[in-house]
């Protein structure tokens, strides 16, 4: 087999995708109704209009604790294939998930020290 027959269908499938994304952007571009009404610009939550202005500070808590949830998830996706094929890996991978495991609690005792986990 040659290089092209190995990869013809992945890129016959990705010029087909840029097309079809392309041939989209046209369209709404084209066929879209594009009225300026001041309505549009109001935000809009559970059919009340917005009384006061719409922007609210987010605490810094909360972007903690989600990168702290984002750290323990890609933990889960390295940690799920490697426990289905454990009994067919050699000895030496088994010690390096236990390293990526005891970071990963390093991780863990540093933020709830910082009180990263505290809901206050």
């Amino acid at each position: 087999m040659s290089f092209y027959d190995q990869w013809s269908a992945i890129l016959i499938a990705a010029i087909a995708g840029f097309i079809l994304v392309f041939t989209a952007l046209i369209a709404t571009r084209l066929l879209a109704p594009f009225a300026r009404e001041r309505a549009k610009g109001l935000s809009y939550e559970c059919g009340m209009l917005p009384i006061g202005r719409n922007w609210a500070q987010v605490h810094v808590r909360y972007y903690l604790i989600a990168i702290v949830f984002l750290l323990f998830d890609v933990e889960t996706v390295f940690i799920f294939p490697w426990a289905i094929t454990y009994l067919s890996l050699a000895e030496f991978i088994f010690w390096q998930m236990i390293l990526f495991i005891a970071i990963l609690s390093l991780g863990l005792v540093y933020a709830w020290k910082r009180g990263v986990l505290e809901w206050k």
